[in-house]
């Protein structure tokens, strides 16, 4: 490894370490930002790429030779000795636009953000999209396989909350340009009594996205799970589908004519496929409070995937210190998430109450607890309920959330009862919570 400092090599390190400087206290130094200055001249770039206000769309615009250079510049393959390869004055240039790019993106500020600025940024990220050898909202739109896709939707939410969503819903192309996230829908959704027109469309549209979104994913990893076992007191269809080929031949070898070379078939197998169900009933009852939207938006899709399922019966219920009877509307959850109304705190005992009418066949029915269990002040009088509830034959499912990382907290008073009860929290992640109801309604 060659150790020897060079001029270009110190004037790389000075502009990734304004970079860093940028990115991390938000400060300028002085003595970075004069150095920076000197460097960037020399290199033969425009100085206003070193202003954090202007964007890398106004930078190409003024400078249009530019743009072949910020297209490909972060996807360049390492070559094997790159660490013997001195720095030139070609990847002083680069550091310049790197930085250029990082800080435009990952450098955001605090306060509150209007529409053009949320727009601006946009641009920017489908800048750095493209230098890392994407089209521009390939990373963003698809975060669940990319680290910095994950990264650019997580800033993007974070800018909305910042902002004034209602200007932005009010204007059909930059609506059309967000891209949906759960930041975004419980943006949507504490504020949908407060939108008309444009921007109520608009925010209808978005929510409707996210939902087919997360259906797909949901949908699949319901399909995947086994759907019951086989009845065997149940006679194979006659169809060719079914047809047990192997079968057929082996109970049919007798008929092997060696004149002929022929096998002669006089009877026919088939497979039996019928599968043992019985009628179940789920219950699911969720907290919609505001630290619980992903649990609300996924659950209710999760109930409306189940109500597709066959003899099964989905009851859904949603509580704060209120308590919502959504089943008439569960097999739509656009229609169920636009009468939720997120907030306020945890009142168990009135969804208990109205969820135990339900229950009618105990040993066939379960029932999804979904909440962080901080209650009010009547813990004692959720837990009888569940304890009753738990007694009576019901399955009992408590789970902490639902969301994609299996994240969530909740009140030790109650984990530790509910365990002790034998029926612990369930870990918040979804794929759990679609096996253990997989497992029991099949």
């Amino acid at each position: 490894m060659n150790t020897d400092s060079t001029p270009a090599q110190n004037r790389r390190q000075v502009l990734y370490w304004r970079m860093l400087s940028r990115l991390f206290s938000g400060e300028e130094q002085a003595t970075l930002e004069s150095a920076s200055v000197d460097i960037v001249d020399d290199a033969g770039l425009p100085t206003v790429l070193l202003d954090p206000q202007v964007s890398v769309d106004t930078v190409v615009q003024r400078f249009p030779e530019l743009a072949a250079e910020f297209d490909g510049l972060m996807d360049l393959e390492p070559s094997e000795d790159d660490e013997e390869t001195p720095v030139g004055a070609a990847e002083v240039r680069r550091a310049a636009l790197v930085s250029k790019l990082l800080i435009n993106v990952f450098a955001t500020g605090t306060g509150d953000v209007d529409a053009n600025q949320l727009s601006t940024w946009q641009k920017d990220a489908g800048w750095l999209e493209k230098a890392l050898g994407c089209e521009p909202g390939q990373l963003k739109n698809h975060p669940g396989g990319d680290e910095v896709g994950g990264m650019l939707t997580q800033i993007e939410g974070d800018l909305i909350s910042r902002m004034r969503l209602r200007e932005v819903l009010a204007d059909p192309v930059l609506a059309k340009s967000l891209t949906p996230s759960m930041s975004l829908i419980e943006q949507l959704l504490r504020d949908k009594h407060n939108l008309s027109g444009v921007a109520l469309a608009n925010a209808k549209a978005l929510i409707r996205r996210y939902i087919d979104e997360v259906a797909e994913v949901l949908r699949t990893q319901v399909e995947s799970s086994s759907v019951g076992q086989i009845d065997h007191s149940i006679p194979p269809k006659r169809v060719f589908r079914n047809l047990d080929i192997q079968r057929t031949i082996w109970k049919n070898l007798t008929n092997w004519s060696p004149e002929d070379e022929r096998l002669y078939v006089d009877r026919l197998f088939f497979k039996q496929t019928a599968r043992r169900t019985t009628p179940a009933k789920l219950i699911v009852v969720v907290d919609q409070s505001g630290s619980m939207v992903d649990s609300m938006v996924n659950c209710t899709i999760l109930a409306s995937i189940f109500t597709g399922l066959p003899k099964v019966d989905v009851h859904l219920i949603a509580f704060d210190t209120r308590a919502i009877d959504l089943t008439p509307w569960v097999s739509d959850p656009f229609e169920t998430l636009m009468r939720t109304n997120l907030g306020g705190g945890n009142d168990g005992p009135v969804a208990m109450a109205m969820a135990q009418p339900k229950i009618t066949d105990p040993r066939n029915t379960v029932m999804v607890w979904i909440s962080d269990f901080y209650e009010f002040d009547r813990s004692q009088a959720l837990y009888d309920g569940i304890a009753s509830v738990h007694r009576s034959g019901v399955k009992f499912i408590p789970v902490g959330s639902v969301n994609s990382s299996g994240s969530n907290i909740v009140d030790p008073w109650f984990r530790e009862r509910l365990k002790a009860l034998g029926t612990p929290v369930l870990s918040g992640n979804v794929k759990k919570l679609v096996f253990e109801l997989k497992k029991f309604l099949t």
